[in-house]
């Protein structure tokens, strides 16, 4: 699940890279809180609906804790899209509303998967891109005047940990590595969609 992060996680995406460096606009990080949102704003999220699946007490626990911390992540992104007013005028915006709802529609159905180990795969893999994500979400705040709550969700030590004795004691290693997969694949997706985005809003 570490290397499978390193090499597919959106911390490797170009965009999110140039917004978590200050490198973007103050309409392009408006955007992107504002798609996040659209994403993990809502509850229940992909980690609260991942826990009506967990099976073994210590997925149940994992998933407790970090359904309790991303409350705060979430209040911290809705605080950042309030402050950060409309979202942007931009060409094809329809298009890009409807991407977005889809990936959300995505991520709900695979956090309610109900093969075993999947929706746990995903809601795990949110919690290791997160720090990823959480970096955009700081250097939006930053330029709001914001100050940024320390993220609470468990350490990616503690999740790597948690992923290796699942695999052992449950044998759901391909499903959680699919659930993984996918969540990491709509992260980067979300950032393809920003870039496109970023990029239309410069040509007019």
């Amino acid at each position: 699940m570490g290397a499978l992060t390193a090499s597919d996680g959106v911390q490797v995406h170009p965009w999110l890279r140039r917004l978590a460096a200050n490198g973007g606009s103050p309409r392009d990080l408006a955007d992107a809180v504002h798609y996040l949102c659209l994403l993990h704003g809502n509850h229940p999220g992909v980690i609260d609906l991942a826990l009506n699946h967990a099976r073994g007490s210590l997925e149940r626990d994992w998933l407790e804790a970090a359904a309790e911390a991303f409350v705060a992540e979430r209040e911290f992104l809705v605080r950042i899209v309030a402050a950060a007013g409309p979202l942007p005028s931009t060409p094809g915006h329809a298009e890009a509303e409807a991407a977005a709802q889809h990936q959300r529609h995505a991520l709900d159905m695979l956090a309610q998967s109900d093969r075993a180990g999947c929706a746990t795969g995903a809601a795990l893999a949110l919690a290791l891109d997160w720090d990823a994500v959480r970096d955009v979400l700081d250097a939006a705040a930053t330029r709001l005047g914001l100050i940024a709550p320390r993220s609470t969700l468990p350490l990616a030590e503690e999740t790597i940990i948690v992923v290796d004795t699942l695999v052992r004691e449950m044998s759901v290693e391909r499903a959680m590595l699919f659930g993984a997969q996918q969540m990491f694949a709509q992260h980067r997706g979300l950032f393809d969609l920003l870039e496109a985005r970023a990029s239309a809003r410069g040509k007019h």
